[in-house]
């Protein structure tokens, strides 16, 4: 297994398929990749990422975006990749859920995050640009059968969606979903801009609500993040808070490395200096112990963004 400098291991890969995505959402935070890619990994290139990481102890992956479903070849990466790792999950709008629900598992997904930060189709359009709440509340209820966990990310903003956080606690219940209320991430220079200071709704209160009504807590390792069981009228709702902002306990326990969708590894979601090209040496023919040093070196340059 790899540490980093300050003790903190690295277990799983979060891995960006793509740039590209069929939603406008416009608080994207684009997994940290600030820039558009055209020359994404192919589904060869990312089975021998895995495999190797594999060797390294890192037997949890993450597909992100963009949209991974938009990638026409999601199957056969997920079939290729199956093999190396305990667990496999996405992250999506869920806009094609309905139909890629089955075939995904199948395939040999586990689990999914399906991004959902309104139930109200005015407020989901305005959100995403393009609405479509009905197909992926469809999408939801498909996966429901074929995947587990299925997670929902609301990302909570103020003046937005912040008056739906018990309806969407409700929801989660009735569906059999767990529910992600997140906090607005930004970079430390964004902090003090309008756009931020306009849509950041800070969690802290809710959580303490959500400590005093549930009728059972426990801790998840990864970030030392609490789980709150809920009762609701449709049952026990699960409730997770990610509150990364500010949150040194967060940063502290962080076990993830990300890979950008054009080959490089980056050591944090808010950071814009830490690329790591490997997809270049591996193109040019390296071992994979050549791209193991890189590996390595990625993880020694991991530091926490919140001290």
């Amino acid at each position: 297994m790899l540490y980093d400098r300050f003790g903190r291991p690295v277990t799983n890969l979060r891995i960006s398929l793509t740039q590209e995505c069929n939603y406008r959402c416009f608080f994207c935070h684009r997994e940290g990749q600030r820039f558009l890619a055209k020359n994404e990994l192919t589904p060869e290139e990312i089975e021998r990422l895995v495999r190797i990481a594999s060797r390294l102890g890192i037997r949890k992956v993450k597909l992100t975006g963009g949209e991974p479903t938009v990638r026409e070849d999601i199957i056969e990466i997920v079939r290729r990749i199956k093999p190396y790792v305990i667990d496999l999950s996405m992250t999506t709008n869920g806009s094609r859920l309905k139909e890629l629900a089955k075939p995904l598992a199948k395939a040999g997904l586990d689990r999914v995050n399906v991004s959902l930060h309104s139930l109200k189709p005015e407020v989901y359009k305005r959100i995403t640009g393009v609405g479509g709440l009905e197909v992926v509340l469809e999408g939801i209820e498909e996966a429901v059968k074929y995947l587990s966990p299925v997670k929902l990310n609301m990302t909570v903003m103020k003046g937005l969606n912040d008056g739906e956080i018990w309806d969407m606690v409700n929801f989660a219940a009735k569906t059999g979903t767990i529910l992600q209320l997140i906090e607005l991430e930004a970079p430390r220079e964004m902090t003090e801009t309008p756009f931020f200071r306009k849509y950041f709704y800070p969690l802290k209160p809710v959580e303490e609500k959500l400590e005093k009504l549930a009728v059972e807590t426990r801790e998840r390792r990864m970030h030392r993040r609490k789980k709150y069981f809920i009762p609701t009228e449709y049952g026990i709702a699960e409730v997770e808070v990610v509150r990364a902002m500010h949150n040194t306990v967060f940063c502290a326990n962080c076990t993830r490395l990300r890979v950008t969708s054009n080959g490089k590894f980056k050591t944090c979601l808010l950071r814009n200096n830490d690329l790591i090209d490997f997809v270049s040496t591996m193109r040019k023919g390296a071992s994979d112990n050549e791209i193991v040093e890189i590996f390595k070196k990625a993880v020694l340059m991991r530091e926490p963004y919140w001290k």
